[in-house]
């Protein structure tokens, strides 16, 4: 019941966090942050999983081992078996909302897929901190009754324990997710394609030597593409097909929001 109460009070902090962060990525771009705070989510979400793990599962798996050493009684077992409850069915709904929304984001996609490609860790952040939340309701109930119908008291600080390695490994697997956004991970192979076609496809360009993509936030893709243009165009068809590459790619998607275009002979870039 303490890891309980411990992992409700780090999810609930956890929450406010991540509206912390969501707030501040709204801000606009400004002399210092010239692409935005889009990135803010991706810290505030790695500082969720370095608190799940370091508070919720470092205290869990203390107070279990805890226990272990020195079992004792369960004082009115049934008022546990009521808080255990009102908490899951708190859980249990919190839990279904963040499923509705990560299924409508993932698209067709499987949930694999959806997790590692999604840009948007606030999507599936809340989705794994209610679900490692339900699991360790289900195991905190078992635990308790074991140790009820069998008058093995150890069996509490057996599910405190398995209660902190589930934190642990939720917190490991949000920070692996994260850690790809923080530092920098390119758009959607699928839209990096997407911007070859639209720019190889363009009368002036003779080949696209590079097409280099970053996320700067959710539903802001920084673009720097290097292209060899034709030795027959001027300087007015030049900048006539730039502006129009620009179009396109941004019409096409949305999200890529600033576009710079790096004149590169092919011989030289190669």
């Amino acid at each position: 019941m303490l890891s309980e109460g411990i992992h409700s009070t780090v999810d609930t902090g956890n929450q406010l966090l991540i509206l912390l962060g969501l707030k501040k990525a709204a801000k606009p771009a400004d002399r210092e942050y010239p692409f935005g705070h889009g990135k803010e989510v991706y810290f505030w979400s790695f500082v969720v999983a370095i608190m799940i793990f370091a508070v919720g599962a470092g205290i869990s798996i203390y107070e279990g081992i805890h226990d272990l050493i020195a079992p004792h009684p369960i004082d009115n077992v049934m008022m546990n078996y009521i808080v255990l409850g009102l908490a899951a069915v708190f859980e249990g709904t919190s839990w279904y909302f963040a499923f509705d929304e990560f299924r409508k984001t993932k698209g067709k996609r499987g949930f694999y897929e959806a997790i590692r490609k999604e840009k948007n860790p606030t999507t599936f952040v809340v989705l794994f901190e209610d679900s490692a939340a339900m699991m360790g309701l289900a195991i905190a109930f078992l635990g308790i009754a074991i140790g009820q119908w069998t008058g093995l008291h150890r069996f509490d600080g057996i599910a405190s324990i398995l209660i902190g390695l589930i934190l642990g490994i939720t917190a490991a697997w949000l920070a692996f997710e994260t850690k790809g956004l923080l530092i920098g991970e390119s758009a959607d192979p699928q839209i990096v394609k997407g911007i070859h076609e639209i720019t190889s496809s363009n009368e002036a360009i003779e080949k696209v030597n590079e097409v280099l993509t970053m996320h700067m936030g959710p539903d802001f893709i920084l673009l720097n593409l290097s292209v060899d243009f034709q030795d027959d165009f001027n300087a007015l068809a030049i900048e006539n097909s730039t502006q129009e590459i620009t179009r396109e790619i941004k019409n096409r998607f949305p999200r890529v929001k600033r576009i710079f275009i790096e004149a590169e002979n092919k011989n030289w870039h190669n």
